[in-house]
């Protein structure tokens, strides 16, 4: 498999048009990997701070470049993106059209909630050390001028399960039909190729979950636990969560690209899912998550959360490479290449495999299939 570099992943870039040079999207998506970190932190006050975020920038993808050198077919990657408040702070006007913060959702005894997180780095490789030793380093040249909050470190789980034990995904869009999920294009041409995230931390009571038999536990994921196979409607409960995550406009299902990982620390009873999403628009997302937490119709929620809970929420806006790149420490906004209206066209490729369902299956947003 070709190398590519981190930032400019599976040609997910504009096309040259009319001259205008081509806007390189972020590595939203890279290669499904065996390891990720999930790196989340606050821009602290003074402008000097925000000179140091907005240095950094810049050079991300050289400070990427000199990592993944160590292991070229290790598959590093890295994706940053930006909360709402710190995109006003940091590079103000214009913003990015559907950006704000995480909205709570509160719902009996179900709480998705927001967490304080102005900049998120979703890191990737096939060696956890890799992951390290980046992270490291944006931790070091970042000093004084963020302060961290959340740092998670994912694996995968034997054959792709999660720690509820069922099978962590099926499909993702692939090809064009990437661009078309993830990446902005004429609704929003000051920020062509970017993309919006959101990440949330979800903790598992297992020994509630084991405690339910394997029939209870297929209707509430809505697909059986061994073959992986969907129930049939005429036992599959609406309030199933692949039921529940199933968004559908004008006839056609409304595709993200997802992420999930477990993690956990078991002698400390901590067992859990990172979910994170990346789409177009945030709305598709938060549409998922009121479906889990309030119900479709109201009370009709997400079984799963039951046994699950949010201990975080964030909404970040990830910009192009090209953006960030044209960053410069006292400049508040990037000149830009002129781009093309519509995002790029992703090269089918066979290093991008299936992706799997989340385990907190928000991330069972299917493709191509009716009821996921």
């Amino acid at each position: 498999m070709q190398n590519r570099c981190p930032m400019e992943p599976d040609s997910t870039n504009t096309p040259e048009a009319a001259g205008r040079l081509p806007v390189l999207a972020q590595a939203v998506a890279a290669p499904l990997t065996r390891a990720a970190i999930f790196l989340v932190a606050t821009l602290n006050p003074g402008p000097e701070n925000r000179a140091a975020l907005r240095s950094f920038c810049a050079d991300l993808a050289a400070v990427v470049r000199a990592v993944e050198f160590r292991d070229l077919e290790a598959s590093l990657s890295c994706v940053v993106g930006f909360g709402s408040d710190a995109w006003d702070r940091l590079f103000g006007q214009p913003r990015p059209a559907e950006l704000h913060p995480f909205a709570e959702i509160r719902a009996g005894a179900r709480h998705a909630v927001s967490t304080p997180g102005d900049l998120l780095f979703h890191i990737r490789a096939k060696r956890i050390d890799l992951c390290f030793e980046l992270a490291t380093q944006f931790m070091a040249r970042l000093g004084n001028a963020v302060s961290p909050v959340d740092e998670v470190q994912g694996f995968r789980y034997f054959d792709d399960r999660d720690l509820l034990g069922f099978v962590d995904g099926t499909e993702n869009p692939r090809g064009a039909a990437v661009a078309n999920a993830v990446l902005i294009g004429d609704e929003d041409t000051e920020f062509v190729s970017g993309s919006y995230v959101i990440a949330q931390k979800y903790l598992h009571d297992l020994g509630a979950w084991n405690a339910l038999s394997t029939e209870t536990q297929e209707r509430i994921i809505g697909r059986t636990k061994l073959s992986d196979i969907e129930l049939d409607d005429s036992v599959k409960p609406t309030s199933a969560h692949n039921a529940l995550t199933t968004i559908v406009e004008d006839g056609k299902e409304v595709k993200i690209l997802r992420d999930n990982m477990p993690f956990g620390r078991p002698a400390h009873g901590e067992f859990g899912t990172y979910f994170i999403g990346y789409s177009r628009s945030p709305r598709t997302i938060e549409q998922m998550l009121e479906n889990m937490f309030i119900g479709r119709p109201p009370g009709n929620y997400d079984r799963l959360l039951d046994f699950s809970r949010a201990v975080t929420g964030n909404l970040f806006f990830v910009p192009s490479a090209t953006f960030l790149e044209n960053v410069t420490e006292d400049q508040t906004r990037p000149a830009l290449a002129q781009s093309p209206a519509a995002p790029a066209a992703v090269e089918p490729s066979p290093s991008i495999p299936s992706v799997r369902e989340g385990s907190l299956r928000i991330g069972s947003l299917k493709g191509d299939v009716p009821h996921e």
